[in-house]
């Protein structure tokens, strides 16, 4: 849903450039002053409800704006090409051009933005069940595995140490991952 939402803001934002451009990047702006994590409570408050999906939606809602920025940037560096313009020429609708020449070209640049994005979407899918927004407890979640083992620490010390380890090497994890992508696939970075 991330994805969804923020590459066609971003695309649309990109592509048709001008006064829209300019008015969806202020839009997108006033939103990044919005801190996340109460931004997503909000909107967990507003659908009044602590499911699986609902949380989803939350998170999502939170954070597709880095993805639209990085496609918006991506599309506009990409529509200066010359396939693009050959496009135009021979006819081609807006958005097939969009959709066949621009967006399979800004791939490399978004599976990056996923990795590098994800470990913070863990991290507050873990929080809003922890403190009881997120997954509830006959479910699994990180954060409901944490709020198990806090209340149980003195006696059982590994229900709490176990979850937040495995949080943390799988963030670790994706971090490393997500940053090695991005020197694999950034033309910029390669030695010849």
């Amino acid at each position: 849903m991330i994805l969804l939402i923020g590459v066609s803001y971003g695309s649309i934002s990109g592509f048709v450039g001008g006064k829209l451009d300019n008015g969806m990047m202020r839009f997108l702006d006033a939103l990044y002053g919005l801190p996340y994590l109460p931004f997503a409570i909000i909107t967990l408050a507003i659908f009044g409800g602590a499911s699986f999906w609902t949380m989803v939606v939350a998170l999502s809602i939170a954070s597709w704006f880095t993805t639209a920025r990085i496609v918006r940037g991506q599309v506009i560096t990409l529509k200066e090409n010359d396939y693009v313009r050959a496009a135009k020429a021979v006819g081609a609708r807006w958005y097939r051009i969009l959709a066949r020449h621009l967006l399979p070209n800004t791939m490399g640049v978004l599976i990056i933005a996923i990795f590098l994005e994800l470990p913070g979407v863990i991290l507050g899918e873990a929080f809003l069940s922890f403190i009881g927004l997120g997954v509830q407890a006959p479910k699994a979640s990180w954060g409901t595995l944490v709020t198990e083992g806090s209340s149980q620490i003195v006696v059982y010390p590994w229900l709490l140490y176990g979850p937040g380890l495995a949080m943390g090497v799988a963030i670790f994890a994706l971090n490393c991952f997500g940053d090695g992508l991005r020197d694999a696939l950034d033309p910029s970075t390669r030695k010849d």
